[in-house]
């Protein structure tokens, strides 16, 4: 389940709402067997998990989730945060950079203007 997309939600507005994250973190789990960890690479990863641990968001899962923060907007987080949730700094993330999803859009960007070319 590297760098796949599993699941989709409908965006109405603009920005990084959390709610949306919280959302389909919650329907990954529900499929899941109780002993599965997940790594979550997300943009906004360290906020998320603040406010999981804050406002008590996903309780049954949050012993499950490791939080970090994509590559790509890593270095736009403060330096603090940076060395917590960078995920060459944080143990089983490997090389991922949590850009899998970025990449799948632009293909499917490109092959919808490749069709709409075409067409």
């Amino acid at each position: 389940m590297h760098d796949r997309v599993l699941y989709l939600a409908n965006i109405t507005s603009p920005g990084e709402k959390q709610y949306y994250a919280v959302t389909l973190l919650m329907a990954l789990f529900q499929g899941l067997p109780s002993w599965w960890k997940a790594g979550i690479l997300y943009d906004i990863g360290c906020q998320l998990h603040r406010s999981t641990l804050k406002f008590h968001l996903m309780p049954k899962f949050s012993s499950w989730i490791e939080s970090g923060i994509s590559v790509f907007h890593a270095f736009g987080h403060q330096w603090p945060c940076q060395c917590i949730y960078h995920p060459l700094k944080r143990e089983g993330f490997g090389f991922s950079d949590g850009e899998g999803c970025e990449r799948c859009w632009g293909a499917l960007k490109n092959s919808y203007q490749s069709f709409m070319y075409l067409g």
